[in-house]
Formats: C-alpha cells, structure tokens, sequence
C-alpha cells in the first residue's frame, strides 16, 4: 500500500485550491479527491496492452522516406 501523498494534497489544497489551513484540515480525503478531479478532471487508467497493440495495428510506424 503506497503512503498517502501528503506533499501533493497539501499543495493542492494551499496552493492550488488556496484553501486557508483551517478549511483543508477539514476536508475529508473523499472531498479532497472530488475538488482534484472537478479542477483537473477525472483520472484515467493507463492503457493496457490489448488497446496498445489494437492501435498499433491500425496506425502502424512507417519508417521515414516511405
């Protein structure tokens, strides 16, 4: 289990949000998550290797000069 990133949520919440300290501290985690998501939108999971190799068959690389 990764530690929670508590450098990243406190800037966000000071920095980005400009939260005073009192009004991030007490925030719940879950309300920290939904103000990170409306700000920089939901988060997407990465590519798997099935989708990868479907669009490299679509768009396969042509090498230069071709």
């Amino acid at each position: 289990m990764k530690p929670f990133p508590w450098a990243e949520a406190i800037g966000f919440g000071i920095g980005v949000l400009r939260l005073p300290p009192e009004h991030f501290w007490r925030m719940t985690p879950r309300e920290l998550a939904y103000a990170v998501a409306a700000v920089r939108g939901p988060s997407r999971e990465p590519m798997n290797r099935t989708s990868l190799e479907h669009l490299m068959q679509r768009f396969p690389d042509k090498p230069r000069g071709a």
